[in-house]
């Protein structure tokens, strides 16, 4: 796929300089740059990243935005970097299959972002950081290494939870569980009628699921040593109330749901939902716009709702996906670059973001704009759900191991019945030494 090439600003240091300083001051520059920027296209699709790119231009002759955008971002760009050429600026979140952005954070090869947030937003009098919403800065994705600095910058966010069809239950006159209990309670009464309890896209969708039980079954502190696989963690009471609720889960799963778990069939999972043959899958805010033109049951409405509570008034959590953008160390125009991410704050991107891709950023405001679907999952929050955001910590590589192949590929072989929740809990406990002996 050829780059898309934008004419726009440039920025010189001393700019950035005083943009850090919280100045808004505005440079022309004596020569024109360019400012390659790599995208992974997903549901929101090309032309939000088009226009965006074209405003960033329209305030700032000078600089050309060559930006590269596919949905197999890393093979076009891959061979390029291999011999030297980097991105100025990556728009790939971690979690991805290809492990992108794990791999740029175990090399040590992703720029420190801790100076954009002092930066002042281009068009307007606040800094980054005071624009970023709570709790999307402090947390291990972003500062990956544990050292008090920021690494990758918080984009696209969207509250990760179950997802059902709220005209079945009110037709069926059923309650949406408070409770694992009455989670488990429905699952009979639905199996009586021959609608399974639950169902998934792929496994890797275990990772938000996981997270967020993680958080409700062990508490804070002990949630955090997991992430850092601390030695003994996973024999702790809260690590086994988790085992036990996705053992006893993957008995509810519909039977047909691992063999369309992967990235050409896992639609047909999510149509389960919306054909009322599986009442609630995990999934995230982008799952309304891929399935829009999906035919559905009678009826069918979006709903959607945060984990079961391990027990009646007890916590339920929400995991809060939210994608990355940074910048290898490889970059030749930083300055512009952070720049360049610095405006992606802006209320001007944001409400562009929006309107065309459905993407909405993690800024103060955002939510008072948004209307219909939109605001079925992003008050999610506004209802208790505790947000979750921390991931597994990077580690050194693992020849044979990773996060994904150890906490949530064999959910398919759970429910397939090839593994066991006793060799599942095994494989964890054995991955996690190797893991936490290769921690940086």
């Amino acid at each position: 796929m050829k780059a898309k090439k934008i004419t726009s600003l440039l920025l010189t240091a001393s700019m950035v300089a005083g943009m850090t300083a919280g100045l808004a001051t505005t440079v022309m520059a004596d020569e024109e740059q360019v400012l390659k920027v790599a995208v992974v296209e997903t549901a929101y699709g090309q032309d939000m990243w088009k226009n965006v790119c074209a405003k960033f231009e329209e305030a700032n002759p000078g600089v050309t935005v060559e930006l590269t955008i596919d949905k197999k971002l890393e093979d076009i760009i891959t061979p390029a970097m291999k011999s030297g050429d980097y991105p100025d600026v990556i728009m790939r979140a971690v979690g991805a299959e290809s492990a992108l952005t794990e791999t740029f954070i175990k090399d040590n090869n992703v720029e420190e972002m801790t100076d954009v947030l002092e930066m002042t937003v281009p068009g307007e009098d606040v800094t980054v950081q005071e624009k970023i919403l709570p709790g999307f800065l402090d947390n291990s994705i972003t500062n990956p290494y544990e050292d008090g600095k920021t690494y990758l910058m918080p984009m696209f966010y969207g509250p990760c939870g179950l997802f059902y069809n709220k005209g079945l239950f009110e037709e069926k006159g059923w309650e949406v569980p408070a409770t694992w209990d009455e989670m488990w309670a429905l699952g009979d009464t639905a199996a009586e009628e021959g609608i399974s309890l639950f169902t998934y896209p792929t496994a890797g969708y275990f990772d938000a699921f996981f997270y967020a039980l993680l958080r409700e079954t062990m508490g804070s502190e002990d949630f955090q040593k997991a992430l850092r696989y601390e030695e003994g963690i996973w024999d702790t009471e809260g690590a086994q109330t988790a085992f036990d609720i996705i053992g006893k889960l993957a008995t509810y799963t519909e039977k047909t749901t691992p063999a369309n778990a992967n990235d050409n069939d896992f639609r047909k999972n999510q149509q389960l939902i919306l054909d009322n043959k599986a009442l609630f899958m995990p999934n995230g805010n982008w799952v309304i716009g891929e399935m829009a033109d999906a035919p559905r049951a009678d009826g069918f409405e979006w709903g959607f709702t945060a984990l079961p509570a391990v027990e009646e008034g007890g916590e339920r959590t929400s995991y809060s996906f939210f994608e990355q953008i940074w910048m290898p160390k490889g970059a030749v125009n930083k300055d512009l670059g952070k720049q360049f991410i610095a405006y992606m704050y802006s209320d001007e991107a944001a409400e562009i973001f929006a309107a065309d891709g459905g993407a909405v950023q993690p800024i103060s405001g955002m939510t008072d704009k948004l209307d219909g679907d939109m605001q079925i999952y992003y008050s999610i929050y506004d209802d208790g759900a505790i947000a979750v955001m921390d991931a597994f910590a990077t580690t050194d590589p693992v020849e044979g191991i990773t996060v994904r192949t150890t906490f949530f590929d064999p959910i398919n072989s759970l429910v397939s019945g090839d593994k066991t929740q006793e060799e599942w809990v095994e494989q964890i406990k054995s991955d996690s030494d190797a893991l936490r002996a290769a921690l940086k």
